[in-house]
């Protein structure tokens, strides 16, 4: 199975603080990082989209990337070239490079994302990109990146399977065509805006969600470990105790890993299990795609 990721790349400017800012509140920042390899003032490369592609190459899918940087975009795709990924179908624009502004307190995030060039791709541009790609194949969408209702559509009538990641939730999420998806990667706040809840009840969550879609529905629940539920097939994976240091790129890489292990035809229980360990040993590390392990990273993890 190849899997083609149409998702966001950003520069991640990372601000350690005590706690969030709260509305009308100036506060200081303890660190400031700007991770992309400098010394000093570090740079993280991320977005959804390439730390989705990062995690499913470094667990050895065949991964390719298509999206959007900015004239400033140089270091993003070498960043996926590195793990493994295939940009042949990247575009690099006359305009900024999307980026993301992340508080990190006690380990935990809060997230402020500029689209840039993320959010100037065009459906011709799609269009020609899932020429190449056909029955057996994967998209995985997510919700940062222009074009993704139009991707979702042109994939299914091209036979390709669609993996979406309902993140960020906007308003315009839910006038995509959801039940195109045959799989929803959501952690418990984009499944209660889903399942039109306001209740963490993971089994309500889970029931209704199946109910609606016939897709499989993997819900990651922080401590509570995730969930795998498709129609009256349901199993769960605990978390694994590790130093929590950065949770930035937790829920992708967990999205990343579950894809490859289908993709390698593990069973769904398996495919969590194996999940769950690569999203600890990432959350255990500063950084977002820097800290997503590879799959015999985890497999040792997961071994002892």
């Amino acid at each position: 199975m190849r899997i083609l990721n149409l998702g966001s790349l950003n520069y991640d400017k990372v601000y350690h603080v005590e706690h969030f800012a709260r509305a009308g509140e100036t506060i200081l920042a303890g660190e400031h990082a700007v991770f992309l390899g400098g010394k000093g003032l570090e740079v993280f490369p991320g977005g959804k989209g390439l730390n989705q592609s990062v995690a499913l190459a470094r667990a050895g899918a065949e991964v390719y990337h298509a999206g959007a940087v900015g004239s400033d975009g140089g270091p993003l795709r070498e960043q996926l070239e590195a793990a493994g990924a295939d940009t042949r179908y990247l575009l690099q624009l006359d305009t900024a490079s999307g980026h993301a502004v992340i508080q990190l307190a006690a380990g935990q995030n809060c997230i402020i994302v500029c689209g840039g060039a993320n959010r100037q791709l065009t459906d011709p541009y799609i269009d020609g990109v899932l020429d190449a790609f056909g029955p057996g194949d994967l998209l995985l969408v997510q919700n940062e990146t222009a074009c993704v209702a139009h991707a979702m559509r042109a994939a299914k009538a091209r036979g390709m399977q669609v993996a979406f990641n309902a993140s960020p939730i906007t308003d315009e999420l839910f006038s995509y065509p959801l039940e195109l998806a045959d799989y929803f990667l959501i952690n418990e706040i984009e499944g209660m805006a889903l399942a039109g809840t306001e209740e963490k009840d993971f089994g309500a969550i889970l029931d209704r969600l199946a109910a609606r879609y016939k897709a499989a529905i993997i819900l990651t629940v922080g401590a509570a470990g995730a969930y795998y539920r498709r129609g009256a097939e349901t199993c769960h994976a605990g978390i694994f105790e590790v130093p929590v240091v950065d949770t930035t790129a937790a829920g992708d890489t967990f999205c990343g890993f579950f894809l490859a292990a289908v993709a390698r035809g593990l069973a769904p229980a398996d495919a969590l299990k194996l999940a769950s360990g690569a999203s600890s040993l990432a959350v255990s590390r500063e950084g977002a795609a820097n800290s997503i392990p590879t799959w015999e990273e985890v497999r040792k993890f997961l071994a002892t």
